[in-house]
């Protein structure tokens, strides 16, 4: 039987972590390409990466490369698969990702597909594999390796629209589903407040998704604002810790903005 410090486990271990209200940094990871970022991410004080296959270039098994080095080193690892692509899910899982993030997901309906193609029977339809490396690549038999798989995966639901607002609560309630996501950049567009996540509309939907998952006893991750004392507000309302610290090219670009400065201002001393 699984043991919560077993490395296949991470994933499952950050759910527990933030349901605890136990503090999670992760690192995400859009231009890297090399399984240094993640062990990076573990240098730094991060507890989990997330990829973003979204809104990168980045082939499925640069992604899944990167994801098995943080399986080996006790990261949990997530991917946010591209919207409604549900082929790629089990790929990436095979390779070793613990956590699928799914985007714009706006019904009941959405969510359980994903669910579907992210647990093996009886909890959804997942293709069957003999063993994979998150178990060692021991020989199980079927029913304990399904029944650990499905327990080490963790479904992760973005929510980005107000439909998808309207819905949490019965999509935080769905069996299968572990923790869920407000992408707030996404949503304010929707809405048309394209960035304004102080406004007060947006302000009622993150609210009503608190109190809506509250209910429904999952987890809610807040991210897409650069507000780092805003997000503090949003968790002493009831949000998960689950503490986006930034994306690898977005910091990186930083520190060499910083650094150039820095120089330039040596130079004029």
């Amino acid at each position: 039987m699984p043991h919560e410090g077993e490395p296949w486990l991470a994933a499952r271990s950050a759910i527990q972590r933030l349901a605890r209200g136990t503090r999670l940094a992760a690192l995400g990871v859009r231009s890297s390409r090399t399984a240094d970022i993640a062990r990076i991410a573990r240098a730094t004080g991060h507890q989990a990466i997330w990829i973003d296959l979204e809104h990168s270039t980045m082939p499925i098994d640069t992604a899944a490369s990167i994801c098995a080095v943080a399986l080996d080193i006790g990261l949990a690892s997530f991917v946010r698969v591209p919207e409604r692509e549900y082929g790629v899910i089990g790929r990436l899982l095979d390779g070793g990702v613990l956590g699928i993030i799914a985007p714009r997901v706006e019904s009941v309906e959405e969510a359980q597909d994903i669910v579907s193609a992210c647990r093996f029977p009886p909890l959804g339809h997942r293709s069957a594999v003999a063993t994979l490396a998150q178990v060692n690549f021991r020989r199980l038999p079927t029913e304990e390796f399904n029944r650990a798989m499905n327990e080490a995966t963790v479904v992760m639901i973005l929510i980005e629209s107000p439909r998808g607002i309207q819905n949490v609560e019965a999509i935080a309630a769905l069996p299968g589903v572990d923790l869920v996501g407000i992408g707030t950049n996404d949503l304010t567009a929707e809405m048309g407040l394209a960035g304004q996540f102080r406004h007060p509309e947006v302000r009622k939907a993150h609210e009503s998704a608190i109190f809506a998952c509250r209910r429904a006893q999952k987890p809610l991750a807040i991210g897409g604002i650069g507000d780092v004392a805003y997000v503090v507000e949003l968790i002493r309302l009831g949000a998960a810790p689950f503490m986006f610290t930034g994306i690898d090219a977005d910091l990186l670009v930083g520190a060499a903005r910083d650094r150039v400065g820095d120089v330039l201002a040596a130079l004029k001393a």
